[in-house]
């Protein structure tokens, strides 16, 4: 288990774990906002269809 920020590798503190800082925790929540970070799906992933596919009554 890791002590360390992910962002800046610092020391966590516990108000903002995982991350040292607000700052930091900002940091990562811009990345996730501007598509820096992904998590891909599978090509059939039935749970999230694309949204072409969703019926729009």
């Amino acid at each position: 288990m890791s002590t360390g920020c992910p962002i800046c590798g610092k020391p966590v503190e516990k108000a903002f774990r995982p991350f040292c800082s607000k700052r930091c925790a900002d940091v990562d929540l811009q990345r996730w906002l501007s598509g820096r970070y992904v998590v891909a799906g599978g090509d059939d992933d039935e749970e999230n269809p694309p949204s072409e596919l969703i019926n729009r009554e």
